[in-house]
């Protein structure tokens, strides 16, 4: 079995695991970091994509306000290329309360949110589509995230400054002598071998599953698994992210990330964070919610439908997900539990995860009794992708245009979609040590678009055979895994014109290039873990509206 040692290591490859490594390598630790799939696989990948100004907490949860707006701050300094500046709404709609507007305003003032009220004329006027019976409008510095992107920067600037980043492995157990925690047996899913690695320290930063490895060594967090599920709209009919101005409710926010609008999302307890339903009362709980923000959103084409699993910490039993605060937590073994070596950081927001990095690493400077000052909310974080950006540096719609237009690359796009050049899926693959096409979609959005892989995934295919020079099995098992993936999400919004589409991406792979038949395994263990299948054909009345 291979053996590592390290200063400290790093559990989770989400926002929350690649921040740490990042302010520990920055800080002069010998860091290494693990995670059971790709960077983004979990959590940090599977939510609405925003950056908060902390206006959705402003009354309810003054303390992840104030965290959220500090943190949105420096984040539009130090990463502006991961981030759009769409700025964000908060409406009042005929179905909310009027008076709320005012506990808004006072609560955005208490928490330092920016917030100054608009005409409905000019909100109509910048967002045409929304409901033109809103009475209230509220701006606030809400911004779109690219959360697949603000990883893969963590961890290069962490690569930078010295530390290991291992994906694709899954920790098995920890390994404890005595009254310490002295590191943890992995399984490299690649080699399909166990490594263990010894530590000074071990930092928990697995989100949702923070609890699984905590028990490994007789230790209980509790930490709630609220899954949050989610409908992308297959155009942006929005550029503002939109909120409603109520109290957090399921179905009442709508983001613009990239090309597609997300409807969000729905707070259920989930009993595992790995294997869970998308039901159909939630999706169409979103459609009937978004509704209210953009009258005929119900009759526009859907892309799909996706579940995340937020790691919600609470030591006292409530009774809604949503009671629980959005705060972050760390939990220090050795006072809590009388385990030394071993640090567990939880809850929080994708917005708040470099300040949970920071708070960890001053306490693992705390622990080997030294001083070192954090700099990661001083210091950019490097621009992988280097596309065209607005004059401030951040993302805008265009870039990809923009590129292929000025270098007249109109015959290499791999996916039409998302405006993917073979040389980005040759990059994905030679320099992103991409695993599978799941991993480059993280990278560069391959399938991402409304035909969902049906015209890019044979064409990744021919060229991971041609970079990898591999048997001809890899590429079909990596196709399959990679077309099931994309199936994963689509099951939940099968009407219209995405069944339309479906059916013709099952005609070509199918029908045409036999896929089904190809030789080779029909699934990898690098495949997709697959949705449970519903429960619910209705909303229940709970949930009605």
């Amino acid at each position: 079995m291979p053996k590592i040692q390290t200063e400290v290591l790093v559990i989770g490859g989400g926002a929350t695991g690649t921040g740490v490594v990042r302010d520990l390598a920055m800080r002069g630790f010998k860091s290494l970091l693990v995670e059971r799939r790709d960077l983004s696989h979990g959590t940090t990948g599977r939510y609405h994509g925003l950056l908060h100004s902390g206006g959705r907490y402003a009354v309810k949860d003054p303390e992840a306000a104030v965290e959220c707006i500090q943190e949105n701050t420096i984040l539009r300094r130090i990463m502006p290329h991961c981030l759009e500046d769409t700025g964000g709404y908060f409406v009042t709609t005929p179905w909310d309360d009027p008076a709320y507007g005012d506990r808004f305003q006072q609560g955005c003032r208490d928490t330092g949110v920016p917030c100054e009220e608009i005409s409905i004329s000019q909100m109509l006027k910048e967002e045409p589509l929304l409901n033109p019976q809103i009475s209230r409008c509220f701006r606030v510095p809400d911004a779109g995230a690219d959360s697949f992107l603000a990883s893969e920067c963590n961890a290069a600037s962490a690569r930078q400054y010295g530390a290991e980043i291992r994906t694709y492995h899954q920790v098995k157990k920890l390994l404890r002598q005595g009254d310490k925690v002295v590191g943890a047996v992995c399984h490299d899913l690649v080699k399909d071998e166990d490594v263990t690695i010894y530590a000074d320290m071990v930092v928990n930063a697995a989100g949702a599953w923070v609890g699984k490895i905590a028990h490994s060594v007789g230790v209980e967090v509790r930490v709630i698994a609220g899954k949050g599920t989610m409908v992308a709209i297959a155009h942006r009919v929005l550029n503002t992210v939109v909120n409603r101005c109520k109290m957090p409710a399921d179905g009442d926010i709508i983001v613009p990330v990239h090309t597609v609008a997300i409807i969000g999302t729905t707070d259920v307890r989930a009993a595992d964070p790995e294997h869970f339903a998308i039901e159909p009362w939630e999706v169409q709980l979103m459609l009937d919610e978004g509704e209210k923000l953009v009258p005929g959103v119900k009759q526009m084409r859907m892309l799909r439908a996706w579940g995340g699993v937020r790691p919600l910490y609470q030591e006292t039993t409530v009774a809604d997900t949503r009671d629980v605060t959005r705060a972050y937590t760390l939990l220090d073994h050795a006072r809590r539990d009388g385990l030394e070596g071993f640090i567990t950081i939880t809850g929080g927001k994708w917005t708040t995860y470099r300040q949970m990095a920071e708070v960890v690493a001053d306490r693992v400077c705390e622990k080997f009794g030294t001083v070192r000052e954090c700099r990661t909310h001083l210091e950019l974080l490097p621009d992988l992708h280097k596309e065209p950006r607005t004059t401030s540096g951040h993302y805008y719609l265009g870039s990809r245009l923009a590129r292929t237009e000025k270098d007249k690359k109109y015959g290499e796009l791999v996916c039409e979609c998302e405006l993917v050049l073979q040389e980005d899926v040759e990059h994905a693959i030679l320099q992103g040590g991409a695993k599978t096409f799941d991993d480059i979609r993280r990278d560069v959005r391959l399938g991402m678009g409304p035909c969902q892989g049906g015209f890019c995934t044979y064409r990744a295919a021919g060229i991971w055979h041609t970079l990898r020079k591999g048997p001809v099995t890899e590429a079909n098992v990596a196709l399959r895994d990679f077309l099931q993936e994309r199936w994963k999400g689509l099951m939940p919004i099968l009407w219209g014109d995405q069944l339309k589409q479906e059916r013709l991406d099952e005609l070509m792979y199918l029908s045409v290039l036999n896929a089904d038949h190809l030789p080779g395994p029909t699934a990898s263990r690098l495949g997709p873990t697959m949705y449970e299948p519903g429960t619910l054909e209705e909303i229940p009345a709970s949930a009605r509206h």
